[in-house]
């Protein structure tokens, strides 16, 4: 063998060993982010204008000095990776380490999502949270099934219940799943009723299925006031709804039926259930809603697999998230996924609108 092949070879196994230590590693990314929501660092930073040196930082999260080292090298890992920003050197105040200029940091548009309004922290800390995670450290259990029973999801097998059982009889995790999801509905809201107008101008009527305590619901209902629009859900989960809103919160099954309207909305309620599950929520769904002609139509928020940019940071986000959903045995579909089960629900025609990021917009017509 020539020396230059040895060469090759050994450069290709050592490329594939940096390859599986990407892997290995990446769930540090994870981590590193959590221990930013958990220290508010991004607060921090806002807080010394858009830009904190590292005393700065760790003076206004109180950590703890011996630790300031440890700090700067969360901090590079999250600049690296893109969450914040180096913006060069300034002078060090008193807090300073004695070093004539120190490092700024700042907020990139990733992190300066996590200060203010909206923020999604609430929604990552959920996604972040120990009950969330921990069940994937028993996926290839999970996978073999064993003795468990075929249907039980992954997040069953960890906690013994659903997450939104869970929610309910654990109020701390109940706080932070309901605070989770709200933050996410602010967040997308603001950009549907901007990005999707059309989708529901010349609707008289809106029913939210499953809608919570109407996040999404109010964001409508206050972006277009001609649109009467109600929520629909469990009695525990209206009971809890607010007061003095232009919303009406209706108590229902949406495996039961679906009260009428012009339009039915579904906010990421359908990935979490398989296909026979999925339809027959939209044949309920199809009941509900006059003819396509007089304006019938289900307006789903949800992702769809391959649709949207090509790039493959916006790929790897829906097969990663697709993987995350299977612990309650939920899917991400493609777009055959989703005909599939709009037309076995009886439903004509689709139109796919991907300009939600990771998500779109999907059109059902009767």
């Amino acid at each position: 063998m020539a020396l230059n092949d040895s060469t090759t070879n050994d450069q290709a196994l050592l490329d594939a060993q940096r390859e599986l230590w990407h892997h290995t590693f990446g769930y540090m990314k994870s981590m590193a982010l959590k221990a930013a929501l958990d220290l508010r660092i991004a607060d921090a930073i806002h807080h010394h204008g858009g830009a904190a040196t590292l005393p700065q930082i760790a003076t206004r999260v109180a950590l703890e000095p011996s630790k300031v080292p440890c700090l700067q090298r969360l901090m590079r890992v999250l600049t690296v990776t893109g969450v914040f920003t180096v913006l060069g050197h300034q002078p060090a105040d008193d807090n300073g380490d004695g070093d004539e200029h120190v490092a700024a940091y700042g907020l990139t548009p990733a992190s300066r999502l996590l200060v203010g309004s909206p923020s999604v922290s609430p929604f990552l800390a959920l996604m972040l949270d120990t009950s969330f995670v921990s069940p994937f450290f028993g996926l290839g259990t999970w996978l073999q099934q064993g003795k468990l029973p075929p249907d039980q999801s992954l997040f069953e097998m960890a906690h013994g219940k659903k997450p939104w059982d869970l929610a309910t009889r654990d109020p701390a995790f109940g706080s932070l799943f309901n605070e989770g999801m709200a933050a996410d509905s602010g967040f997308i809201m603001d950009i549907v009723v901007r990005e999707c107008a059309d989708v529901f101008r010349r609707v008289g009527s809106l029913v939210d299925v499953a809608g919570g305590l109407g996040g999404a619901a109010q964001a409508i209902s206050k972006a277009f006031p001609d649109v009467k629009c109600s929520v629909l859900d469990l009695p525990h989960i209206v009971a809890d709804a607010p007061a003095g809103t232009d919303v009406k919160y209706i108590a229902g099954d949406m495996f039961q039926s679906i009260p009428a309207g012009n339009a039915i909305f579904l906010k990421w309620v359908l990935h979490d259930w398989g296909d026979a599950e999925c339809v027959k929520i939209l044949k309920n769904c199809r009941k509900a809603i006059p003819p396509r002609e007089e304006g019938g139509k289900v307006i789903i928020l949800d992702m769809v697999v391959g649709a949207g940019p090509p790039d493959l940071k916006h790929r790897e986000t829906q097969v990663l998230f697709d993987l995350f959903i299977m612990f309650v045995n939920g899917i991400e579909r493609n777009e055959q996924g989703w005909k599939k089960i709009i037309f076995d629900a009886g439903f004509s025609d689709y139109k796919i609108i991907p300009v939600l990021g990771v998500r779109s917009i999907i059109e059902v017509y009767p």
